[in-house]
């Protein structure tokens, strides 16, 4: 295995505005809307960004290199990204900076117990509070030093890109009669719309989420989140 961070005899320093220079970023999201919003943040701060989109992607990665930084979402497609912050933390050598992210504040409990040294919520907006959940979990030997210049205009992931999370979840919604695919299905949505700011949708997705945990039906609930889904597709095509 490899420090993807540390393979050249002088890896590049951090400056002023890029203060993740010569860092790797392994995002683990299953989001390609919320990994935009990473991969530009990230290529703002200098640092290059890779991108697995399920558990099983992510220990394949980690196999193979050791990334400075893990962003590891909580609810991925074959399971929880907590169990693998817990598997990272227990790793010798531990990854210099392991962070939670998810769409639901109270997540962060959960992240932090597991392990992680800092937590993201969904939405991201800010470079700022991204480059500083990085470089406060960074051992002080590998903190950047002096002033930062930080220009924390919005970010805009692609729009595309949220396009083909819609088109993901249409196709996972005709397998939703399994009681799981319905959990992560409204999991998914929920926190992709909040991010989007598509209120119809979230609205709908906690919808299922609450049939789901009450044990009622979901038939209504999952009828809704298929008209509001082929919407946006019949807006992505007429794009």
């Amino acid at each position: 295995m490899t420090d993807s961070d540390r393979n050249t005899p002088f890896p590049p320093r951090p400056t002023a505005t890029r203060p993740l220079l010569g860092m790797t970023i392994l995002a683990v999201e299953d989001s390609r809307y919320a990994c935009d919003a990473l991969r530009l943040m990230a290529l703002r701060s200098g640092a290059r960004i890779r991108r697995a989109d399920c558990l099983q992607a992510a220990r394949r990665h980690l196999s193979l290199y050791r990334p400075t930084v893990a962003v590891i979402d909580l609810g991925l497609p074959d399971g929880s990204g907590a169990g693998l912050i817990a598997e990272l933390v227990a790793r010798s050598p531990r990854l210099p900076v392991i962070l939670g992210i998810s769409g639901d504040p109270f997540a962060e409990n959960m992240l932090r117990a597991a392990g992680a040294d800092g937590f993201l919520e969904k939405p991201l907006r800010s470079l700022l509070e991204f480059q500083n959940a990085i470089i406060a979990a960074l051992p002080d030997s590998r903190k950047p030093g002096g002033i930062r210049l930080v220009s924390d205009d919005p970010i805009h992931p692609d729009p595309l890109a949220y396009q083909d999370d819609i088109a993901h979840a249409a196709a996972l919604l005709q397998e939703a009669g399994e009681p799981g695919l319905s959990d992560y299905l409204a999991q998914f949505l929920a926190g992709l719309a909040r991010s989007a700011g598509d209120n119809a949708l979230e609205r709908a997705a906690r919808a299922l989420a609450a049939a789901r945990a009450e044990r009622r039906p979901t038939a209504q609930a999952l009828t809704q989140l298929s008209a509001l889904l082929h919407q946006r597709l019949a807006t992505r095509m007429a794009i």
